[in-house]
Order: structure tokens, then C-alpha cells, then sequence
């Protein structure tokens, strides 16, 4: 026993000879293996000395030199911006009741008025207070969901006033992507064949709006016309028909072909479809129902973000998604989701904004003659946008002059803006029969970015409206090619 621990303890005292012969012979080689892998170190003194890289900017005598005051653009002047008008503007073109306000977007000030205070039909331009309101009210991040619940025997098909639902979905290139029926099929069907169900009766529930589905001043020619739908809470690629009348099933902002005065029935005949492709046979309905308060959820799909719908409205013009919009700003207010409530509800939340300037709707979309509002009131909504971080999708949602949506060549009466004013004029449109207007934001030749409102109400006869909205859009490019001083 003694002899072997004699020998472990000779054979660990080798083992420490051998591990301290190693780590010397490793020690004498690092130098030399470092140095050839030319690790960097810092170098004891400056190697190099460095140049200038910008002139310096001269100081002026007697301003001191810790002196950095910057010298701002000049701002346009009332008798620029009116020599402007008066050479754009002819009444000839814009009829006898022009109304115009040009503000400097950094301070807020007017720089230019002409009868801006007064009420004018304001047609589409309508939709900046209703983003604003409906941003202000539900934030960016607001989503609307369309579901499906379970009663007894069967299942209802609720609207949740979601104005961007398609049967199927978009092309890839679009934006946004929508919530789709071909979803919520798919989900539904699933949920009901793990219940053991292959056969329901189907009903579709439309009772978050109530009221009139067409609102004061609308025709049914608006919708032949392909400008709007019935207004309800359950709709799909917002009425928009193919030849066959079936839905579109595309986002086509230029489809004036006449859409469906029945927007939530043929939206559950395509629901219903759609579940017989996944195994469900529907053996009554679709009928009209309302879905019992705690009813089961099966299945759940849910729009874009509000940001998205706000600028997908503003680019297109679409008023069906500005009525949706106004509703639910409405129900967020505790207001009737009507056209009434939802008109008092923007005119309301305006205010608590402090826009105080005329304002007067019956709808959200502007599609109504009987709206009013001043010029200074559609620059002090853009104003607001402008300054509120939770609203900025009203102003990254305007058109761009020369390239997206209603300001762009073949989309609107207003896609002329060219020369250097493309790109940099940023507005909305409006335009009824005899109305043209037009609202938004442009920097001028100096820098300064204005905020402005062109109003014709009263142009002088419908053949004349394409040359009220070319005069409209070169008021619009001379403030952007002008100091206007």
C-alpha cells in the first residue's frame, strides 16, 4: 500500500515537470506567432495629421462667435400668393365663389386669404376630418374584425364594419393586404368539422349600424356610378362587381362600373360558397339575423391597421371606407352609428382638436352636396395632422403630385400637377359635378412648406369641371415654382 502511494505521487510530480516545460516552450513562441497576425494596437503618437474637411462658415463682425442663428427661408407674401391667384384662378374656370387659404405649416400663420372663412361644398376633401377624427379617437393601431358565432343549429356571419374585407385575397403587390372571407371560411369549417358538424344554417348580422344606409344628398346614381354602396357593418371588396356581377375580388379605385345595392347579402352568398369548397354544406340561409350578446366565437379575421385603411382612403378617395370610418368613430363616441351620429361625432372631435372654424356634414365622405366646410377649416385639419404624432398617416397618406393615387395622371381630374411641382405638392382631392377643391401641403421655391385650401363650389357648369381642376392644380405648382414675394 505504501509503495504505491510512493508511485503516484512520483508520477504526479513528472506530470507537473512535463506542464511547466510546455507552458515555457509556448510563452517563447507567442511573440513571434502574434506578431505575424498583425493584430492592431494603438499607436504611441498621431501617424497621421488630419486635414480640413469643411471650410469654416465666416461669422459676421459684431456677432459674436459662439453666434449659430440660421437665416430662414422668406415667407411668402399676401401680394405673391395673390398675384398667384388672380393668374391661376380665373373665375372663368372656378366660377364666382373661390375660397383659398395658404398658411405657413411652421408657425401656423395665414399668409393668404380669400374668403377662406365661409362654408363650400367640400366633396372628398371631406375625408381629411374624418381620418383625423377616426385616428384621433380609435389610434393607429385599431384593427376592425369580422367573426363568425355559434347559435343554437347554426352560425351567424357578424360585420364588425370592416370597409377593407375581400372574398379573396389580394395580389401580392397590393397594399394593404386585407382580412379575407377565404380565411375565415377555412377557419370556420375547421372549427365546426372538430365539433363533428358538416351541415349549418347560416345567417349574417349587420346590426352594428343603424339608420339609413344612404345618407342625405346620395342617389342610387352614386351607386350606379360606381362611387359607393349602400353603407353597412358586413361588405366585401366594397360592392365592387365583374361584368358577371359577381364581386371583384380586386382593389380597383377606377372600377366605375355600377356596384351591388346589396352589400351584405352577396357578401354571405360568397361566405356561404366558400365553406361548401371546405366541406360545409349550408342547408339554410344565408338570411338576415343578429348574432345573441355572448354568443361563441368560432372563427375571427381582422383588417389592416387603421394607419393602412387612413391611407389607403386618402389615396383612393374611397368613400366607402370613410363612411365605415365615420361610424366608427361614432360608436367610439357613444353616438348612434348612423350618418347623423357619425357626422356629429367628427364635427365634435374636430373641436376637442381645436379646430373651431366652419364645419357642417351629413356624411363622412364628402360624396353629399349638403356638406359645408371653410377652406381655414380643412388647413387647420391638416395643420392638427401635421403636429399629432398618432394622426401623421393623414399627411404620408395624401397623394403625391405626378405619382400616387388621385394626384397621379388618369386617376382624378387633378393628375396634371407636373414640372417641378412634381412630388412636392402633396394633397387631397375633391370633386362633385360642379365642385372642385383641392387640400394639402407644398414647399415653394424657398424652402418654406405651406399648408393650403382651394375651394371652387360653384364651378360654372359640368363640362367645365376638367378645367376648374387644371386651374386648381397650376395654383398648386406656382406656389411650389414661386417665393410668391
Amino acid at each position: 500500500m505504501r509503495r504505491t502511494r510512493i508511485t503516484a505521487l512520483a508520477t504526479l510530480a513528472m506530470l507537473n515537470m512535463f506542464t511547466l516545460a510546455a507552458g515555457v516552450s509556448v510563452a517563447r513562441m507567442l511573440p513571434p506567432r502574434l506578431a505575424a497576425l498583425h493584430i492592431p494596437v494603438a499607436a504611441s503618437r498621431p501617424l497621421v495629421r488630419a486635414g480640413t474637411v469643411l471650410t469654416p462658415v465666416p461669422v459676421p463682425a459684431g456677432s459674436g462667435a459662439a453666434s449659430t442663428a440660421v437665416d430662414l427661408p422668406a415667407l411668402p407674401t399676401a401680394s405673391g400668393l395673390s398675384a398667384v391667384v388672380a393668374a391661376t384662378l380665373p373665375a372663368a374656370d372656378v366660377g364666382p365663389q373661390l375660397g383659398v387659404e395658404v398658411a405657413d405649416a411652421a408657425t401656423g400663420d395665414v399668409l393668404y386669404d380669400d374668403d377662406a372663412g365661409v362654408l363650400a361644398t367640400p366633396a372628398s376633401t371631406t375625408k381629411l376630418a374624418t381620418a383625423v377624427t377616426a385616428l384621433a379617437l380609435l389610434g393607429p393601431d385599431a384593427r376592425f374584425s369580422t367573426t363568425v358565432r355559434q347559435v343554437s343549429g347554426g352560425i351567424v356571419l357578424v360585420g364588425g364594419g370592416d370597409p377593407t374585407l375581400a372574398v379573396h385575397a389580394y395580389p401580392a403587390s397590393d397594399y394593404p393586404h386585407p382580412a379575407t372571407l377565404a380565411a375565415l371560411a377555412a377557419a370556420t369549417a375547421r372549427a365546426l368539422k372538430a365539433e363533428g358538424h358538416r351541415s349549418v344554417r347560416l345567417g349574417y348580422d349587420t346590426s352594428l349600424y343603424s339608420g339609413p344606409d344612404m345618407a342625405p344628398g346620395w342617389t342610387y346614381g352614386d351607386v350606379y356610378s360606381g362611387n359607393v354602396t349602400p353603407i353597412v357593418s358586413l361588405e366585401a371588396d366594397q360592392g365592387r362587381l365583374t361584368p358577371a356581377g359577381t364581386l371583384q375580388d380586386s382593389d380597383d379605385p377606377v372600377n366605375y362600373s355600377p356596384r351591388t345595392t346589396d352589400p351584405a347579402g352577396l357578401t354571405a352568398a360568397a361566405f356561404a360558397t366558400l365553406l361548401g369548397q371546405h366541406g360545409i354544406t349550408v342547408s339554410s340561409g344565408p338570411s338576415p339575423s343578429v348574432a345573441p350578446a355572448g354568443a361563441p366565437l368560432l372563427a375571427s379575421v381582422s383588417s389592416p391597421t387603421l394607419s393602412q385603411i387612413v391611407e389607403q382612403m386618402l389615396q383612393e378617395s374611397n368613400n366607402v371606407i370613410a363612411e365605415n370610418l365615420a361610424r366608427h368613430a361614432a360608436i367610439a363616441m357613444g353616438m348612434p352609428a348612423t350618418f347623423a351620429g357619425a357626422a356629429a361625432a367628427v364635427m365634435t372631435e374636430l373641436r376637442r382638436l381645436g379646430v373651431s372654424t366652419p364645419i357642417s356634414l351629413v356624411d363622412g365622405s364628402g360624396l353629399s352636396p349638403q356638406d359645408g366646410i371653410a377652406p381655414e377649416t380643412l388647413v387647420r385639419i391638416l395643420e392638427v395632422a401635421a403636429d399629432t404624432p398618432r394622426l401623421r398617416s393623414v399627411i404620408t397618406g395624401l397623394p403625391v403630385a405626378g405619382f400616387t393615387g388621385t394626384l397621379s395622371a388618369g386617376d382624378s381630374v387633378f393628375g396634371g400637377i407636373g414640372g417641378a411641382a412634381r412630388g412636392v405638392v402633396r394633397a387631397k382631392t375633391g370633386n362633385l359635378s360642379t365642385v372642385a377643391a383641392l387640400a394639402g401641403l407644398v414647399y415653394d421655391s424657398s424652402g418654406s412648406l405651406l399648408i393650403f385650401a382651394i375651394m371652387a363650389p360653384q364651378v360654372p357648369g359640368a363640362g367645365l369641371l376638367t378645367a376648374a381642376a387644371q386651374a386648381i392644380d397650376a395654383a398648386a405648382a406656382a406656389f411650389a415654382g414661386c417665393g410668391c414675394r
